[in-house]
């Protein structure tokens, strides 16, 4: 496993294994066990995506000792606020049968997401969570939380992919001492990013398959991604990147294929913004 280090000094694994659109619990506990077991040490869940309690147990099925792993989950829009944030963290924990968390994030950039923040230092500080930090935020929203609070986010996870590079949002993020996560790294399969000629050329020049390239290329870049899958021959290909390098120029090509622009709604329009506050779940 290769690691960063966050700008607090905790370490963190640059692969990791997301569970996004697994809300089963029987099938979330299995892939989470599954990754544990393949070698992850990273797990990204969050409060709406309603499977913490799978990854709990999980987690405690697999044996792993609890400093080994590297826990994130997020808060939700409608439990943003100072108090709201507080109450929201405990469930979650509470949930996840955990005494701390590695990384809590913001999981939106809605709502009172300064009172969150300041709830969120507090608990830093009283030891509860190892990294705060944010998800989806844009540059400037991210500069703006910096600008007006005490602790500087540790990291934010935005789509990050070959078609939506995020060259220049990840400048700004290192210019604040932010780590880049990405979401959706594989792109969730679309543009055919599984049958693209250059990635499978360069597949093929590495007896990889499409998504390990794309991980390498990533975690070369600096970037921690959270690949998800429920296929337990995925889970494990998708950890069996650490054995090869992309060459400069193998990277130089994939760069080629940013379109700049996001697979999903953009969150600057105001439809979009009102929909992520009506979506409400039992959390």
């Amino acid at each position: 496993m290769e690691y960063v280090i966050l700008n607090n000094g905790v370490r963190m694994p640059v692969l990791g294994f997301g569970v996004w659109q697994v809300p089963d619990a029987d099938q979330c506990e299995q892939a989470v066990y599954d990754a544990l077991m393949a070698g992850y040490r990273l797990i990204d869940t969050a409060a709406a995506y309603v499977n913490e309690e799978a990854v709990g147990r999980a987690v405690r099925r697999s044996g792993v000792p609890r400093e080994e792993i590297f826990i994130t989950t997020k808060l939700w829009v409608q439990d943003a606020g100072y108090d709201n944030t507080k109450q929201a963290f405990a469930r979650s924990l509470g949930r996840l049968h955990l005494d701390y968390l590695d990384l809590y994030l913001i999981h939106q950039p809605f709502g009172d997401i300064y009172g969150s923040w300041r709830a969120m230092e507090e608990l830093y500080g009283e030891g509860k969570i190892k990294a705060i930090g944010v998800s989806n935020f844009e540059p400037a929203r991210l500069v703006d939380l910096i600008s007006h609070n005490t602790i500087v986010p540790a990291v934010n996870q935005v789509e990050t992919h070959p078609y939506y590079q995020q060259t220049e949002s990840a400048q700004v993020m290192r210019e604040y001492g932010v780590q880049i996560e990405s979401w959706g790294p594989l792109a969730q399969g679309k543009n055919n990013i599984f049958q693209n000629e250059v990635l499978l050329k360069i597949a093929e020049e590495h007896n990889k398959s499409v998504a390990q390239v794309v991980l390498r290329w990533l975690t070369q870049r600096g970037v921690v991604v959270i690949p998800k899958s429920v296929h337990k021959e995925r889970i494990y290909g998708n950890f069996n990147i650490f054995d090869f390098t992309l060459s400069q120029e193998n990277m130089d090509r994939i760069t080629t294929l940013d379109t700049k622009q996001s697979l999903f709604p953009s969150k600057n329009d105001p439809a979009v913004v009102k929909q992520f506050a009506n979506w409400k779940f039992d959390i």
